[in-house]
């Protein structure tokens, strides 16, 4: 039997990539983070440069082109400088700049999911050899005796033994080398490998600054409110939702639930079969991530006792209507985290999409009657 033919470098996926957006290293600005740059440049600019820097935060929010960004930075910037740098800032057309662009800079390590050729897809973990590789090329001389850097990304991906491995690669450093370790839950990694490292933690974007950062694409919308509501802050986040047209979806879910508590099951069926069928994955998730938001939205409105800025035309004063009281909100955080978990089993056992989806939407009719009654 003849074996599959392997698939070439540039048609592999990048594991630490946004479909529809650009490679992190091909991002020149980083935007809405200043705080986390100018703690890096004053460490740097005093001497007090530390051998591991984790970039946390949750994901979408820019934690990988800031580590780029730093990449750049100390791989073009003598040290010690003349002046020191004001800024993060490396021109494009800096030699650095190319190199880690085109992935050819020897002073730099990525460490990733790798592609495995038997299975020809992404492997799901960073595996303990991946670890090696990277400490035996830190046992190599750097060409010109400069500074080295290792970007990790994510090390919330890592299989127990690389994490370990890390963990003694932390412990005793090699000389002139950094270790940027990208995280989007630090929480669940080794409090040994936080403890090692100094902590760069990135804040979800204002409405404002999504807006700058999307204004290069060509479907960035012309009110930031909405998608900086459904992002969470993200960008990374904003641009899946808008590559499948998530804001009309979650207009259309709000229209749906505007209906409560007499559910038109002809358009709840409707927007269940828009995540039906083979290829539709990606939209399936989404309306799940839509439901839980539209959830825990109605919870937080009845805790506070005001609606958050409107995510979709109607959606105020709907909130408003069904989650008026604390006890509202109560039943409505009861059933995100019932539904949270339906959904999660639902997905374990392969059950149709439609189905599972048109079930969320029946529960979350059934609640809206029984508060109705109240």
């Amino acid at each position: 039997m003849s074996r599959a033919p392997k698939t070439a470098i540039e048609d592999r996926p990048e594991p630490d990539c946004v479909s529809g957006a650009l490679h992190p290293r091909h991002t020149q600005t980083l935007i809405g983070h200043a705080a986390a740059e100018t703690a890096f440049l004053t460490a740097f600019n005093a001497g007090k440069l530390h051998h591991g820097w984790m970039i946390t935060g949750p994901l979408g929010l820019g934690k990988a082109t800031l580590a780029w960004k730093i990449a750049r930075f100390l791989l073009a910037t003598e040290t010690p400088a003349m002046f020191p740098p004001q800024s993060l800032d490396v021109s494009p057309d800096h030699p650095v700049a190319h190199r880690l662009a085109a992935l050819s800079e020897p002073r730099l390590f990525l460490l990733r999911r790798a592609w495995d050729d038997t299975a020809r897809k992404l492997k799901t973990t960073i595996g303990v050899d991946e670890v090696r590789k990277m400490k035996s090329y830190f046992t190599l001389s750097a060409a010109d005796g400069g500074h080295r850097v290792a970007i990790i990304d994510a090390v919330d991906e890592m299989q127990p033994a690389a994490a370990n491995a890390l963990l003694k690669l932390l412990e005793e450093p090699p000389a002139n080398v950094t270790l940027l370790l990208i995280s989007h839950q630090p929480s669940k990694l080794l409090p040994t490998i936080r403890s090692r490292c100094r902590d760069l933690r990135l804040t979800p974007l204002s409405a404002q600054n999504m807006a700058t950062a999307l204004a290069t694409t060509n479907d960035a919308p012309q009110n930031p409110i909405p998608l900086a509501e459904l992002s969470a802050g993200s960008v990374g986040e904003a641009v899946r939702i808008l590559n499948l047209d998530g804001l009309k979806l979650y207009a259309q879910l709000i229209a749906l639930m505007s209906t409560l508590p007499r559910l038109d099951r002809i358009r709840a069926q409707s927007l269940a079969d828009i995540g039906a069928g083979r290829g539709n994955d990606e939209k399936f998730d989404l309306l799940l991530m839509l439901i839980d938001l539209f959830l825990a939205r109605l919870a937080r409105a009845g805790t506070l006792g005001h609606a958050p800025p409107e995510a979709a035309q109607g959606e105020a004063a709907l909130i408003a209507r069904l989650s008026p009281t604390p006890h509202a909100a109560r039943h409505w955080a009861d059933l995100a985290q019932t539904l949270g978990n339906r959904a999660r089993r639902g997905r374990s056992v392969n059950l149709d999409p439609a189905a599972l989806l048109m079930d969320m939407v029946l529960k979350i009719d059934e609640t809206a009657g029984t508060l109705a009654q109240r």
